[in-house]
């Protein structure tokens, strides 16, 4: 095994959730930061990155959004909280991003690679994630994916609720990454879905289409932080092979 494997292996081994965060112990916020720019390298869907992070750090900041998180000791002794946000609604501008950087990637815009990537973020990505209000086109989008089925393999997903699930998946692939930094760090992290998001969304002055995926407390972990050892399924009941 690679020494890079061992010292990944320690960082998985050693990550938990952590309820409980030590106050007086040193944190360095530069490692949010850090972490977060690590997080936003995960892989994710069509490489759309419809997500933000919100960082929570003053004390009257973590005060309220740890009781949104219906004050969680993970939450309430939290250092700092970053909410995890996917935004679906934002699929037009990261598609005009795309489209500016393949552009620059191929600048012969006859070439077939060139073609290929403009079809599939000019004509396929709106056809994708446009919805509208009685998300009739995901309804016929799905009729569509079913009869084509029936000849071969088709990808299924193309109403609203797919791209939700869609938009939330890519957002904790980031998350996953952003917890595993602070560990590499030296710090603890536990993600929460315990939470109000609506009062959420309105105290971050999110728009209507928002979605707030999780908070994740971060910090010190202290003495008592980790509730009880670990515990997982036995591998031969959820890891098989074909």
């Amino acid at each position: 095994m690679k020494e890079s494997a061992l010292h990944f292996d320690q960082i998985v081994q050693d990550r938990r959730s952590v309820r409980i965060y030590d106050s007086d112990a040193f944190f360095d916020h530069d490692a949010v930061k850090r972490s977060i720019e690590r997080g936003i390298l995960a892989p994710n869907s069509s490489n759309m990155q419809l997500w933000e992070f919100y960082r929570i750090k003053s004390p009257e900041a973590l005060k309220k959004v740890a009781w949104m998180c219906m004050n969680q000791k993970a939450a309430k002794t939290a250092r700092e909280l970053v909410v995890v946000v996917g935004r679906r609604d934002l699929w037009k501008k990261r598609q005009e991003a795309l489209v500016a950087e393949m552009e620059r990637v191929y600048p012969d815009a006859a070439s077939k690679p060139a073609k290929r990537a403009m079809n599939y973020y000019k004509n396929l990505i709106p056809k994708y994630y446009w919805t509208d209000w009685l998300d009739l086109w995901g309804i016929g989008k799905k009729i569509f994916f079913f009869f084509a089925g029936l000849k071969g393999p088709m990808v299924r997903h193309g109403n609203r609720a797919d791209i939700r699930i869609s938009v939330h998946k890519s957002a904790a692939l980031a998350a996953q990454n952003f917890m595993m930094s602070m560990k590499a760090e030296g710090y603890d992290t536990c993600p929460m879905e315990g939470m109000d998001a609506k009062r959420i969304k309105s105290f971050l002055k999110l728009p209507r289409k928002a979605e707030v995926v999780m908070v994740i407390g971060c910090g010190p972990a202290a003495e008592d932080g980790i509730y009880s050892g670990r515990f997982r399924i036995p591998n031969e009941e959820v890891i098989f092979e074909v």
